[in-house]
């Protein structure tokens, strides 16, 4: 927030503009890979009660290209996405990125490894994490003296 003397400055509203295309640049370049790679598959994560949830964007790959383990509270996705065979044509743009790729979660709580389900429908791998037990909320009943 600036001052009325600020915000008549050039200077000072010439600096924050600056700053703020740098700051959005920044965000852009770390979602589109400059700088630094993007985590792919994009991930969106929730839990509930018993719970946790983690849905993952997987265009054009089956189950057989994923491999999924779960360790304690973490949840690691892995796979293979191969490139189409390039003989004889010229690519005028190529966004899609192939070969293998490995993403960590880790969660607040264990995960009870032998109820994961997973399934994967147009494109979106949907995971299903139960909460170890001990991990789960109880309720507590409380006796009177």
């Amino acid at each position: 927030m600036f001052t009325r003397m600020q915000a008549l400055n050039p200077t000072y509203r010439f600096r924050n503009e600056m700053q703020r295309l740098l700051d959005t640049f920044a965000e852009e370049a770390g979602r589109v890979g400059l700088g630094s790679s993007p985590s792919f598959p994009a991930l969106n994560v929730w839990e509930d009660q018993d719970c946790l949830f983690a849905e993952a964007e997987t265009p054009g790959l089956t189950m057989d290209e994923l491999e999924l383990t779960v360790t304690g509270n973490e949840l690691t996705i892995r796979g293979q996405r191969s490139s189409p065979p390039a003989e004889g044509v010229s690519y005028h743009r190529r966004e899609r990125g192939t070969g293998s790729f490995s993403r960590v979660v880790r969660f607040p709580t264990d995960i009870d490894a032998d109820r994961v389900t997973a399934d994967l429908r147009d494109g979106v791998l949907l995971i299903r994490l139960p909460k170890a037990e001990a991990a789960r909320p109880r309720k507590i009943e409380v006796h009177t003296a």
